[in-house]
């Protein structure tokens, strides 16, 4: 399917749930404290937007976007989620929502090498990011009533990742991003897996560092090759298509200082 511009908003378009979920209403509260969270201080600029969300609960694979040619104004999300597991149902839909934030979720949304790999770092760290601030929300004014220690767990679940990541390290130090980059390029580029601690805790620490710069997740994959260009067009296809949306465009410089190519 072309790209093409639509009237959606990924802050307020309807959820629906579809699949195995044991305490819908509950869900749906907490799914949408999880977007709040996440996307009410972002500028929005995306001309790619879906008018609604499809959140599917199964057990027969992990989370992702389902790409579909049918209800093209639909973004449709698979998660893999037990009964009341607010903590892991937070970290899946965080992660699936910075996929659509990036503009991942109509048919023509294939993911690709070389370049895919940016793409997932970015949104597993935008999952974990989001996971503080959901705390904070939830400590502050829980969706459920009396539940405030229930931030207690949500940090510590996002605790745990952290610390999973620090002990990725793969190629020198855990916090040396530009070092991990260059010691796993090929790999990467070719599609295979690698460990990503360090890419994970650097993004982490630009998105948090105080100047805004999330809201250019929005301007990724507005251009036919999508993840398909090199590391190196793929980073100056996003810096236009911040221009083009009104983005600020900070973010594309501040990952090719951190993996040390500026």
């Amino acid at each position: 399917m072309p790209l093409r511009a639509s009237t959606g908003n990924l802050l307020t378009a309807p959820i629906q749930l579809h699949g195995d979920w044991s305490y819908g209403d509950a869900t749906l509260r907490v799914l949408m404290r999880v977007r709040a969270v996440n996307l009410s201080k972002l500028r929005l600029l995306s001309d790619r937007q879906p008018a609604e969300l499809s959140i599917e609960n199964h057990h027969q694979g992990p989370p992702a976007i389902w790409l579909h040619s049918d209800q093209p104004e639909t973004a449709s999300i698979i998660l893999d989620v037990g009964a009341a597991d607010w903590c892991r149902l937070a970290y899946q839909f965080g992660h699936e929502l910075g996929h659509v934030l990036a503009n991942s979720w109509q048919f023509s949304a294939k993911p690709q090498p070389p370049t895919q790999w940016l793409e997932e770092a970015l949104v597993e760290t935008f999952s974990i990011h989001g996971l503080r601030l959901l705390a904070d929300s939830w400590e502050q004014s829980p969706p459920f009533a009396g539940d405030q220690a229930f931030a207690g767990a949500i940090r510590q679940y996002r605790a745990n990742l952290l610390q999973a990541n620090k002990s990725d390290g793969a190629a020198g130090s855990p916090d040396d991003a530009a070092l991990w980059f260059h010691a796993n390029r090929g790999q990467m580029e070719a599609g295979q897996s690698v460990p990503r601690g360090p890419a994970i805790l650097g993004i982490l620490a630009v998105y948090e560092g105080g100047e805004p710069c999330i809201e250019d997740i929005a301007a990724l994959n507005r251009w036919p090759e999508r993840t398909s260009l090199p590391f190196d067009a793929y980073v100056a296809r996003w810096k236009q298509s911040c221009t083009e949306i009104g983005a600020r465009g900070k973010l594309p410089g501040y990952l090719e200082q951190l993996f040390g190519l500026a």
